[in-house]
């Protein structure tokens, strides 16, 4: 039997996303699972408070297109099958809890910062889907790149 059936990743497709690959693949292989990818673009109203005098349609369409190719690519580089890849708007909390219970997902894998000082007083993606997800959450840790 194994330990997971079904894993979503959460990725917010950063270049430190990358370092979640090897992990990510070695973990669905040892469980032969199934594996499920989720990216979340909180809406452009979410940022200014929906007190822009303009319309953000097109913007938010092509943050959209660009986050599917950059999920394509990420896909690309697991060389594990990927049943399916979810993008989509909104809370990027509630999002991923709602595709996790909708797939079924007993497993949810996202990069952690691991953050220290005022960032970790005022909470992070991470800890925000620990709290409130029905199933296990892995927090990997990725390191910021050098520039």
């Amino acid at each position: 039997m194994s330990l997971y059936k079904h894993i979503l990743v959460a990725t917010d497709l950063s270049e430190e996303s990358d370092q979640l690959i090897d992990k990510v693949k070695q973990l669905a292989e040892c469980s032969n699972a199934e594996l499920s990818m989720i990216h979340v673009i909180e809406p452009l109203s979410f940022a200014y408070g929906g007190d822009v005098p303009m319309d953000l349609t097109a913007i938010q369409a092509q943050l959209d297109e660009h986050a599917q190719s950059k999920m394509t690519r990420f896909s690309q580089q697991l060389d594990y099958p990927v049943k399916q890849c979810h993008v989509v708007s909104g809370h990027t909390e509630t999002e991923i809890h709602k595709v996790a219970d909708e797939q079924g997902c007993d497993l949810i894998i996202v990069g952690s910062h691991g953050r220290h000082g005022l960032a970790l007083l005022l909470g992070s993606t991470a800890n925000g889907i620990l709290h409130g997800a029905k199933c296990d959450v892995l927090a990997i840790r990725v390191t910021e790149k050098e520039e």
